[in-house]
């Protein structure tokens, strides 16, 4: 280039150098997901364990409270009862309260739920007359099919040990 051409070019110093920003879309808005459990597979039971007026029960531990739940529904059903699976979750015993509370949260199948529940019910047990264990019956305080519902909240304090 010589310097006749070089006066006809001129830089112009004031274009910026970067490229100018596109347009960022916009998100979409997130979508609500429905979701239904129409059979659930396990049905959750809260049951109280009452003792009988007049007698004076011992604290209930997960062997007493499997034996129990087994001899109610042996004896309601038989041979079949026995075989219904039962998860035992949590057992709360609280003897300083005044009415003594021995709970107990199971999980059945949902299939099993009321013949355990009728089981449970009308069995009375423990009856062996002396004076260290009287009579027992169980009381279903509540049924559910979804454990955060039957616990009225989030079931946290299910798991607290």
């Amino acid at each position: 280039m010589t310097e006749d051409t070089h006066g006809d070019m001129e830089i112009d110093t004031n274009v910026p150098l970067t490229e100018p920003t596109k347009r960022k879309a916009p998100e979409p808005k997130p979508k609500t997901l429905h979701f239904t459990s129409r059979n659930p597979p396990w049905t959750y039971l809260k049951l109280k364990l009452v003792p009988q007026p007049g007698s004076a029960p011992q604290p209930l531990d997960p062997l007493s409270a499997r034996t129990y739940l087994s001899s109610a529904l042996s004896q309601f059903l038989g041979l079949t009862g026995t075989a219904i699976p039962i998860d035992i979750l949590k057992i709360e015993n609280e003897s300083s309260s005044t009415p003594k509370r021995d709970i107990v949260w199971i999980r059945v199948p949902r299939e099993d739920a009321s013949v355990v529940v009728g089981a449970v019910s009308s069995w009375i047990g423990g009856g062996n007359n002396s004076s260290s264990s009287g009579d027992v019956a169980w009381r279903v305080c509540a049924k559910g099919n979804f454990l955060g519902a039957l616990v009225a909240g989030s079931g946290a304090d299910l798991f607290v040990p």
